[in-house]
């Protein structure tokens, strides 16, 4: 049997752990620049507040119902994520982290699975304060519809097992086909021309053809959906095929020297990203545009490939630079840039140059020492010059909370 743990409302739980005031209240947070709502509690959304509305639309709503704000902030939400998965580390045989509030569990052995269900609630309650929703099925498939479920329907408390046939027909002939993990609206629109709405309408339907509107993987999700596995857990995710880092603007910038900073600072972040992963960066893609919704919109991008494949932040930083005053037009008040990493390479599968020996040692071994101070003394406690020190056009945070377990200032203080 494989369980899906999910936290519920992560990112605004992750703000009630430190503020228990909050707890069955309303809570918002909105997206990088205070652009959009990204997550609301549950009674946030029983307020009917919408998700990813822009925040200028509805701030009168929010106020009127006293809804707390919160702008992002992932450092804190990285955190709590790390302690989160280490909780329930123990109890699966094989874990997958699927995403910042998700992960897998295989569950060989385990018997009564309701029990267990319910101690990885409290368990995960005690230790972290987080409220999770727990699904278990055979596949992987069935335990997300599962867990769709366990979320819905508050009268299950936040665990749905469907650990027999008639239990996931029950369910799967009483949710849409959107329901079902991986099929998205305009995959529901061509499985509705073979008359197919539902999910027990996708988990009964002749595999041949259903793969004639799609392909392999959605003859997989039907194998699942009628309790075949045959997606395996990942103990590793898959390292990423490019990496971007890119950022609003909090003001406008209208002259070259706070767009240079900007995109040093992504350049910086996308490399430690680089080296996270151990890959090496062949190519870059910069890009700078103005607001569509404003006249003489002005956007342009531009792509060149590094000396040799490299994750040293100084040559990729010096690159994007260049590029960036290459494509900069004066005369434009710019909201938004960034940079990609789009063609990499696995660190252990480089192919050296015989022109060229590649990246010295010497970087290698200075790139390793600014990611461990960084580690070790808080993000950003060393970086390039060419970031600038002031950076007036950070992006907007003006519901920014402290980062309670990653920063010494702000650690919670206790007062008796």
């Amino acid at each position: 049997m494989i369980a899906i743990v999910d936290a519920n409302s992560f990112y605004a739980s992750c703000h009630q752990i430190f503020r228990p005031d909050l707890r069955n209240k309303p809570v918002v947070v909105l997206s990088n620049n205070d652009g959009f709502v990204v997550a609301r509690s549950w009674e946030a959304k029983a307020l009917g507040v919408p998700d990813l509305e822009p925040f200028f639309k509805i701030e009168p709503l929010l106020r009127r119902h006293r809804v707390a704000i919160f702008s992002s902030n992932y450092p804190l939400y990285g955190d709590i994520s790390a302690r989160f998965m280490r909780t329930l580390q123990g109890i699966g045989d094989q874990v997958e982290v699927y995403s910042i509030d998700e992960m897998f569990l295989s569950l060989t052995g385990h018997q009564d699975l309701n029990r267990l269900a319910w101690q990885m609630k409290d368990r995960v309650w005690q230790h972290v304060r987080l409220p999770i929703s727990v699904g278990i099925a055979p596949s992987k498939t069935l335990s997300k519809l599962a867990n769709h479920v366990a979320k819905r329907h508050r009268q299950g408390q936040g665990v749905c097992v469907l650990d027999q046939p008639k239990k996931w027909e029950w369910v799967c002939r009483r949710v849409p086909v959107t329901a079902v993990w991986g099929i998205a609206k305009r995959m529901a629109r061509r499985l509705a021309t073979l008359d197919i709405h539902s999910a027990w309408d996708l988990a009964t339907a002749n595999p041949k053809a259903v793969r004639q509107v799609s392909n392999v993987n959605l003859e997989r999700t039907l194998e699942e959906l009628n309790g075949h596995p045959c997606l395996a857990l990942e103990d590793l995710p898959p390292p990423k095929r490019q990496i971007y880092c890119t950022r609003s603007f909090g003001q406008k910038a209208t002259t070259l020297q706070p767009v240079l900073e900007a995109i040093s600072v992504y350049a910086g972040r996308a490399a430690e990203k680089l080296r996270d992963q151990q890959s090496l960066a062949v190519t870059i893609h910069v890009f700078l545009h103005t607001s569509p919704h404003e006249p003489n919109y002005f956007s342009d991008s531009v792509t060149a490939k590094l000396a040799y494949p490299t994750d040293d932040t100084r040559l990729i930083t010096a690159l994007a630079r260049r590029m960036m005053q290459g494509i900069y037009r004066p005369d434009h008040a710019y909201i938004k840039a960034g940079i990609g990493l789009i063609e990499l390479v696995d660190r252990k599968h480089q192919q050296f140059d015989l022109l060229h020996p590649g990246q010295p040692e010497r970087a290698d071994r200075l790139m390793s020492v600014m990611d461990k101070i960084n580690r070790q003394q808080g993000k950003g406690a060393v970086f390039l010059a060419s970031q600038g020190i002031k950076k007036p056009w950070a992006m907007r945070q003006q519901f920014l909370s402290p980062q309670y377990t990653t920063k010494w200032q702000d650690l919670p203080v206790v007062r008796s």
